[in-house]
């Protein structure tokens, strides 16, 4: 009989701060939302938000998901920790919470749902590349403040940084992910307890190839009764056209918001896979295909690489 999971680990350094949750209290319909990064994350929360709180196809701008689904452990997250409890206890609706934590950093709990997204190693590279080199300087000024070690610069050397990304880690027991955290390892952790009756994986390219089908799973996975008129309202409000519109509107509007050179319009970039078959070369690739096979089993592979 597989062991009851527990945390094991602490996470603490220029984005995360694990200590967070310890001032979390589950109520038996909670939703945890867990990705390591730059794999649907926004788009989970939005299709949550659609399906238990209301209709926002109509809005000018996206909703702002910090505020209705906060990131707990993000070190930076505008509610100090000796506040987050009486906010999260506050939130209107039933609680969908975000973490990018690996499972040994995250508290188990058997009642609580956990939505685990994930998207192929290359995929996620190429995302991220254009997620830091839009960092601002406000955004860096934001990072370094309390951090143990300051977030490293961009040089705008983009091979350098996945040899660096594919081959090492932040934390001394990550083998990739640096200068953020562990991609691979993150899905792991999770992927090693997937028989657990209140997980669910989602992969990115099923939320891009069948976006329907992934709200009805969700649905079902959540106990949350869906009509037909549900899905298709869900599907219209979050879909990629839609999200890109409202972030376009979000920066003309309003700017850099002070995290991303150019705004949201800049964090709501292409939403497309594949484009790593256009950067990285044959050596490269030999690189992940090292990295990938000593971190990943041959079934989470053929997962993750799906098209």
């Amino acid at each position: 009989m597989r062991k009851q999971p527990h945390k094991t680990r602490t996470y603490f350094h220029h984005h995360m701060d694990s200590t967070r949750w310890e001032v979390y209290a589950p109520r038996p319909d909670d939703i945890i939302i867990t990705t390591s990064y730059k794999s649907g994350t926004t788009l989970t929360q939005q299709l949550l938000y659609n399906m238990l709180v209301r209709d926002t196809s109509a809005d000018a701008f996206a909703p702002a998901v910090d505020a209705f689904s906060p990131w707990i452990d993000s070190r930076f997250y505008r509610v100090p920790k000796d506040e987050l409890a009486a906010y999260i206890d506050a939130l209107p609706h039933r609680r969908f919470l975000k973490s990018h934590l690996p499972f040994d950093g995250l508290p188990y709990y058997p009642q609580v749902k956990y939505l685990i997204v994930a998207r192929d190693p290359r995929d996620v590279f190429m995302s991220l590349l254009n997620h830091y080199e839009a960092y601002s300087a406000s955004q860096y000024a934001r990072l370094d403040a309390g951090a143990p070690q300051p977030m490293p610069r961009f040089d705008g050397d983009a091979k350098a940084l996945w040899r660096n990304w594919i081959s090492r880690g932040w934390f001394d027991w990550e083998e990739e992910g640096w200068p953020f955290w562990s991609n691979m390892y993150h899905t792991k952790t999770y992927w090693d307890f997937r028989e657990l009756p209140n997980f669910l994986f989602l992969h990115y390219a099923e939320l891009r190839r069948d976006l329907e089908g992934a709200i009805r799973r969700i649905g079902d996975f959540i106990e949350h009764e869906l009509t037909r008129a549900d899905v298709d309202r869900i599907a219209r409000a979050v879909s990629f056209e839609k999200v890109k519109s409202q972030a376009v509107a979000e920066s003309a509007a309003l700017g850099d918001d002070g995290g991303f050179k150019g705004g949201q319009a800049t964090f709501i970039n292409k939403a497309s896979n594949g484009r790593w078959h256009d950067f990285l070369d044959e050596s490269d690739l030999a690189l992940y295909r090292q990295k990938r096979d000593r971190v990943l089993s041959a079934d989470c592979i053929a997962w993750l690489e799906q098209s």
